[in-house]
C-alpha cells in the first residue's frame, strides 16, 4: 500500500489511533471516541471485524482496510496521534484452537509492530500513550479467585493449543510493560473479562450472543460440559467509557487493570436467563468439551475478576446488567444482524 498521510495538520481535534476498530469492542470504542470530538483512525483487516460496525461517513473518521503491520509501514513521518488503543487480535476460543499458529503469531508480532511504533508518533516526537486490549485468559487456570492483577498465572502444557493464547497476551504484557519502563511509554494494559453486547457474534465460541442467536431461532441452547462453570459479564458500553479514563490518567500507566463484572453467573443459569429475556421456546442441550473442541480441551470452573485497582483509580464501576445485555443483543440480532 502507498503512504498514508493526513491532508490537514492544522485540526485541532485530538488525533487517536485505534487497532482492531471495526470489531466488537474497537467499534464501540470509536463510536465514543467520536462523540467525544476525537479525530480517529482505524486499521482493521477486517478478519474478525465489520465494516459496518463503523458509520459509513463521517468527517473525522478516516477507515483503513490492512494488515496492522504493513499499515504502519506505510504511514508517512507526518502521522502523528495523542492515544493509541491497541484492540486487533485473534478473538475466541474456537479460533485459538483451530488456529493456534496463526493466533499467536496476530497477537504478539501485531503488538510488537505497534508498540515499536508508537514510541516517537506524538506531535513532540515522544511516545504516544497507547492502551493495550489483553484478556483475563492471561491467568490461565488461576490459583485463586477472585483474580486479581498481580497473582501469580499458571498454564498447561505446550501440548494443549487451548493455552497457547493465554500465554501470547501474557508476552504482549510483558512487552508493554518492558517499554514502559525502558522507554518511557505511557501504557496501560487493560485485561477484558468477558465483555459482550450489540455486534459481537457467535461464530468463534462467544457463548452470549450463540445462546441469543439460538433462542431467536427457537433452537436448543447448547452448553458445554455440565453447566456449572461460571463467568462474569460486562456490557461493551460500561467497558468503552471507562478506557479513556485510564489512558488519559497518568498515575495509571504502567499498570495492568481488570475491566468486567464482578457477578457470576453459571453458564446453565445464563442459558436460562437468556431464555426468559427472549422468551424462547427453546430447549437447553449439554455438549460435552471433546465434542466441541476436541480431545484433551480444558476449561475453568470459576472466572471472576477483581475490580478494587479499577475503581480506587477511576471510580468506575459497571452499570448495566446481565438481563439488559441479553435484551440489547437481541434487540440487535432481531433487526438483522447476525453472522
Amino acid at each position: 500500500m502507498q503512504p498514508v498521510t493526513h491532508a490537514d495538520a492544522s485540526r485541532k481535534a485530538p488525533r487517536v489511533l485505534v487497532t482492531g476498530g471495526a470489531g466488537f469492542i474497537g467499534s464501540h470504542l470509536v463510536d465514543a471516541l467520536l462523540e467525544q470530538g476525537c479525530d480517529v483512525t482505524v486499521i482493521d483487516d477486517l478478519s474478525t471485524g465489520k465494516r459496518s460496525n463503523l458509520p459509513a461517513h463521517h468527517e473525522r473518521l478516516r477507515f483503513i482496510e490492512a494488515d496492522l503491520t504493513h499499515a504502519l509501514e506505510a504511514f508517512g513521518p507526518g502521522e502523528r496521534f495523542e492515544q493509541i488503543y491497541h484492540l486487533a487480535a485473534a478473538v475466541g476460543v474456537r479460533l485459538v484452537v483451530q488456529k493456534p499458529a496463526q493466533s499467536i503469531e496476530t497477537n504478539v508480532n501485531q503488538a510488537a509492530a505497534l508498540l515499536r511504533f508508537a514510541l516517537n508518533r506524538s506531535q513532540d516526537g515522544s511516545p504516544v500513550p497507547t492502551l493495550i486490549a489483553s484478556s483475563s485468559e492471561v491467568y490461565g487456570k488461576g490459583i485463586r479467585t477472585p483474580f486479581s492483577e498481580d497473582d501469580d498465572v499458571l498454564y498447561g502444557p505446550t501440548t494443549v493449543s487451548r493455552w497457547s493464547y493465554a500465554c501470547s497476551k501474557a508476552i504482549d504484557e510483558y512487552l508493554a510493560l518492558a517499554h514502559h519502563h525502558e522507554d518511557g511509554l505511557g501504557v496501560v494494559v487493560a485485561r477484558f473479562f468477558n465483555t459482550i453486547g450489540p455486534r459481537q457474534i457467535g461464530r468463534y465460541g462467544m457463548v452470549v450472543p450463540r445462546f441469543v442467536e439460538s433462542a431467536l431461532a427457537g433452537k436448543d441452547l447448547e452448553v458445554h460440559g455440565d453447566g456449572e462453570q461460571s463467568r462474569c459479564f460486562c456490557h461493551v458500553a460500561d467497558i468503552v467509557d471507562v478506557l479513556p479514563k485510564l489512558l488519559g490518567n497518568k498515575a495509571c500507566h504502567g499498570r495492568v487493570f481488570n475491566l468486567g463484572s464482578a457477578k457470576s453467573v453459571t453458564i446453565i443459569e445464563l442459558a436460562r436467563r437468556v431464555i426468559e429475556q427472549t422468551q424462547s421456546s427453546a430447549g437447553i442441550r449439554r455438549v460435552e468439551y471433546e465434542e466441541v473442541f476436541g480431545p484433551g480441551f480444558e476449561d475453568l470452573r470459576r472466572r471472576e475478576p477483581d475490580l478494587s485497582r479499577v475503581c480506587n483509580a477511576t471510580g468506575w464501576k459497571p452499570l448495566r446488567t446481565l438481563d439488559e445485555s441479553i435484551r440489547d443483543i437481541a434487540a440487535w440480532m432481531r433487526e438483522g444482524n447476525r453472522e
